[in-house]
């Protein structure tokens, strides 16, 4: 006899998308379901380097960005988050890097995001530690570093308080006409919202999502020796780049003294394995930039796997051709920031309420018209 349970939504994924769509969804009072094979707050929200960060490589992920960015100020204050808005510090290492500034400084300020430009004096007393030569900068200071895995947990946890049914350890088979079986046989009944991130093609595989694989290093716990997050200006065209494999700088000091050293991109790349060539190239640039970097010791390093879309921007909403089915994935290296402006906009369309941006840029049917 096959076991069924009806419920007002269904969640599957429980990283930080997946709960933060839970969490929208109980608020709003639906009878939720959440089911996650593996662990709350796991796969790329575990692995990811925790930067919320408004990035302005395209006019709609700058505006999700931002949106996002003024909903996580109610997480915050929670101690899991490990929340510090230590800013973004933009490095131009090229003088023909600075040509941009002002007209990024514009894009980001029209969206609310407060930036400013620094020269290269103005660079060196934000961060000393910098290899000498660098040309100036932009500063974003409302940016902000967290702990997306234990956000996640709490969401989670607060949502089953509220009276979501989790069904942890169980891994979500197929969808079904009107809802979704489990590998154990129980089927759940209701709407479902697929929020798995780069496994999306296994529920959706009319949707397509690439994994792109990223490395990160962390280091010891270290005297104070950079203030904050630290990108070259060359990042988002390496992190938009159809490159087989990049690497770009990104070092984030944490609130406990450790430093976070990215990053790298690889498409193709399946195993879990540490590629210590990228690892290398990884860390030789990330040493360009701050030398001090040379004697601060590692102490291990891990993978992730991003989930990229075509365009880059993340699937949210309904699925066509498939009754009561909603998605929200596919943010590549934005999911952190972009996960509670996300859920509020899949929850207020599913409820048929106004969305707070134009859902259009990112509803899914864009892939599905052979855009991808």
């Amino acid at each position: 006899m096959i076991h069924r349970s009806r419920h007002d939504l269904i969640v599957i994924g429980a990283g930080i998308v997946g709960a933060a769509c839970v969490e929208a969804a109980v608020a709003a009072g639906l009878r939720v379901a959440l089911v996650e094979a593996g662990a709350i707050g796991g796969g790329a929200s575990a692995a990811a380097m925790g930067h919320l960060v408004a990035m302005d490589g395209d006019p709609h992920e700058l505006a999700l960005c931002a949106h996002s960015l003024r909903l996580w100020q109610r997480w915050a204050g929670w101690p899991e988050s490990e929340y510090r808005r230590c800013g973004t510090l933009w490095i131009a290492r090229e003088e023909g890097e600075l040509q941009g500034i002002g007209a990024r400084i514009d894009v980001l300020a029209a969206a609310g995001v407060q930036a400013e430009a620094v020269d290269a004096a103005g660079l060196y007393a934000l961060e000393p530690q910098l290899a000498p030569g660098m040309r100036g900068g932009m500063h974003v200071p409302g940016d902000a570093v967290a702990y997306p895995p234990r956000v996640a947990w709490r969401l989670v946890r607060e949502a089953q308080q509220a009276g979501a049914k989790v069904f942890a350890g169980s891994r979500a088979e197929t969808l079904v006409d009107g809802g979704v079986r489990l590998a154990d046989g129980r089927v759940l009944s209701g709407p479902v919202l697929v929020a798995t991130g780069a496994a999306l093609p296994q529920l959706l595989p009319e949707l397509p999502m690439r994994a792109r694989k990223g490395q990160l290093l962390v280091t010891e716990r270290h005297a104070p020796l950079l203030r904050h997050q630290l990108i070259e200006m060359g990042y988002a065209a390496a992190a938009h780049g159809s490159d087989a494999a990049s690497v770009s700088f990104n070092v984030q000091p944490r609130p406990n003294g450790q430093l976070l050293i990215g990053s790298s991109r690889e498409y193709g790349a399946t195993g879990t394995d540490i590629s210590l060539p990228l690892l290398q190239r990884m860390l030789q640039r990330a040493i360009a930039f701050v030398p001090a970097l040379r004697e601060v010791r590692a102490l291990r390093s891990w993978c992730g796997f991003r989930p990229a879309t075509a365009d880059g921007l993340p699937y949210l909403g309904a699925v066509p051709g498939r009754r009561d089915v909603w998605v929200a994935a596919g943010h590549e290296g934005l999911g952190i920031t972009a996960a509670p402006g996300s859920a509020q906009l899949v929850i207020d369309a599913f409820l048929g309420r106004a969305p707070a941006l134009p859902l259009a840029p990112y509803l899914p049917q864009r892939a599905m018209r052979g855009g991808a």
